[in-house]
């Protein structure tokens, strides 16, 4: 199963299984312990902690081998058998004892015993290495275990390690050998992750969020009771839902849950979409995808599949929910969710008529309305009526069994400023799953909570807020309040061409560092050449152009810019040029930080209203 994760919820994740150490661990250690965890050969004990500074023994060492190995999730710790005298077949390890033996991994003393409480030296645990990569003893240059320690280091096995020759490996010299490895060349000259299934990064580094995606179960949808059937204990796990760190107690009956075992962690995703089913391709016999609501999901489990095929109860033209999962293909189907009624916030984006497919396979027209929604999917519902509904209208779609209703959003509002971290509004919180819309004419985009950071929020910027049984923010429609949606530019010249009461302007401008050109037949902008503009687009039509303002910069640290005493916010996608010349370099924020440029600042409005710097010009 290969899905989208972030790094940043790996790093995240990592974090949350160490809480002990997290504050001393570095990045490479936090990729690492992922890494490992991912691959089941190292993690952390059961309260999380990975116990860095401890010391490792030969049966420890000799299981993470084994995991380490392209055959170790085939073997477990039971054997029916003893390995050696000192590991008998009752022992924790005796399992991977014996597979690391057969592997041709480890070997017992001269004695003739493994010593599986022993801890393992440096030297020793080189030399598995080397043998996972493929080596053999005869490969080696050089006496024992100079010539090993010698191939280890040409190797990049060594990056990270500080146990010398005849010391004793600590859990973090064996977190750096086995992530080394994972990097390591074989004897063959295959990068050692190949071996394992998996692939390096671009940059050519372990490819963490591969190993998460693969160390997750199936989706199923989570019951009364779903902690009992995780197969792990819940306490000192880490839980996530819809992409933010929660309690347990967070997840709730019909959200869809994924786990890992060795990563102790569970991510659950409430994201159901409600709606007639018009299609159902490539056919109601064997679907592998269905379309709701004017879009098309894939079906991702043999379950989903069931209860949409002709024999599974559901039909063309019936209202059902489907439960999506975290990369919105279809896990289950429902008649409703539990607690009644589905309901979506959003713009109209378009009004229409369109031809669908009833239960019997006849087809009939209906009137349609397209909906942005404040979940930032588009949908398309056939209504009996469009009730005069038009484009740029805010609803309120409402799915109860076989019938779809569509209402304006009602009444709501919200005032005051939302707190420092994006927690809330005045003294109003957010919900953790609060979904926020940001609408500009018949279209709009979906903000966070921490993109509203310190803005003061005033009627003239809310068009409806709603609230759960708890009081909590959990939709907010906006009225254009950041600017997000829109683009910026530079005029570069203006051709007034206008005659008598006739209005004809051309405005050649800058996007993106394309060079752009507009006919305004009839409408004059208040801008000028040289300005940097806000350009406002509706239904792909330029329908407005604004100057934005400008500030000297003395100097810009993360996402924050500096002039004099005042502090203005950076758009993540502001535009950066170099002008010389008379010309225009589109560049990066990297490149003119401190390349010696005088810098100046666009932006659109003050930071308390929501405004950001979108334009910055080096010269």
């Amino acid at each position: 199963m290969k899905r989208i994760v972030s790094l940043c919820l790996a790093l995240c994740l990592c974090l949350a299984l160490v809480p002990t150490v997290s504050a001393a661990v570095s990045e490479r250690q936090t990729e690492q312990a992922v890494a490992l965890a991912a691959l089941d050969i190292m993690s952390g004990d059961a309260n999380g902690n990975l116990n860095l500074d401890a010391a490792v023994t030969r049966a420890q060492f000799a299981k993470m081998a084994v995991m380490a190995s392209p055959s170790g999730r085939t073997v477990s710790g039971e054997a029916q058998v003893s390995p050696y005298y000192d590991v008998p077949s009752t022992h924790w390890a005796a399992g991977y004892v014996a597979a690391a033996r057969d592997l041709g991994l480890v070997r017992g003393y001269l004695d003739g015993l493994f010593h599986p409480n022993a801890t393992i030296r440096l030297e020793e645990g080189v030399t598995v290495a080397l043998r996972l990569l493929g080596y053999s003893d005869s490969d080696v240059v050089g006496a024992y275990p100079a010539g090993q320690l010698t191939l280890y280091s040409s190797l990049g096995l060594d990056e990270g390690v500080t146990a010398r020759r005849g010391e004793t490996l600590t859990r973090g010299d064996v977190q750096n050998l086995f992530y080394n490895l994972l990097t390591a060349k074989t004897k063959e000259g295959q990068v050692y992750l190949t071996t394992l299934g998996y692939s390096l990064t671009a940059s050519g580094k372990v490819d963490t969020v591969a190993l998460i995606n693969d160390a997750m179960s199936e989706p199923v949808v989570a019951e009364s009771g779903w902690q009992n059937d995780l197969p792990f204990t819940s306490q000192n796990a880490a839980y996530y839902r819809n992409g933010k760190q929660v309690a347990a107690t967070a997840i709730t009956a019909g959200d869809v849950i994924y786990w890992s075992e060795s990563l102790r962690t569970v991510w659950a995703y409430n994201n159901p979409v409600s709606g007639t089913i018009t299609a159902l391709n490539p056919s109601a016999a064997n679907p592998t995808s269905v379309t709701v609501g004017g879009v098309e999901y894939t079906i991702g489990t043999s379950a989903a599949a069931l209860a949409l095929s002709d024999l599974g109860g559901t039909s063309l033209g019936d209202n059902v929910t489907l439960l999506l999962g975290r990369d919105n293909t279809v896990v289950a189907v429902t008649d409703v969710l539990a607690g009644g009624d589905t309901v979506l916030y959003g713009v109209v984006t378009a009004t229409g008529r369109g031809s669908f497919t009833d239960a019997m396979g006849g087809t009939y027209t209906s009137d349609t309305i397209t909906l942005k929604a404040t979940n930032g999917g588009t949908y398309t519902y056939p209504v009996d009526s469009l009730g005069g509904r038009k484009a740029g209208d805010l609803v309120k779609v409402t799915v109860t069994g076989e019938k779809i209703t569509v209402t304006g959003t009602g009444g709501g509002s919200v005032t005051g400023k939302v707190s420092s971290d994006g927690s809330q509004v005045g003294t109003t919180p957010f919900a953790d799953d609060v979904q926020i819309l940001d609408v500009y004419g018949s279209d709009g985009v979906v903000v966070y909570p921490e993109r509203l950071a310190g803005m003061n929020l005033s009627s003239s910027n809310v068009s409806f807020c709603g609230k759960n049984a708890h009081g909590e923010i959990d939709r907010l429609i906006l009225k254009d309040s950041t600017g997000d949606m829109h683009q910026y530019g530079i005029i570069t010249s203006v051709e007034d061409l206008s005659s008598g009461m006739s209005v004809n302007v051309i405005y050649h401008y800058i996007l993106n560092g394309q060079q752009m050109v507009l006919n305004s037949a009839g409408v004059k902008y208040p801008v000028s050449s040289g300005d940097r503009v806000q350009i406002k687009t509706q239904n792909g039509q330029i329908a407005g152009m604004y100057a934005l303002q400008s500030t000297k910069l003395d100097s810009i640290t993360g996402n924050e810019a500096h002039s004099g005493s005042a502090t203005y916010l950076v758009a993540d996608n502001a535009a950066v040029y170099i002008h010389r010349n008379g010309s225009y370099y589109l560049s990066s924020l990297t490149a003119v930080r401190d390349g010696g440029y005088q810098l100046t600042g666009y932006y659109d409005k003050a930071v308390s209203a929501g405004g950001r710097i979108r334009i910055i010009i080096a010269s």
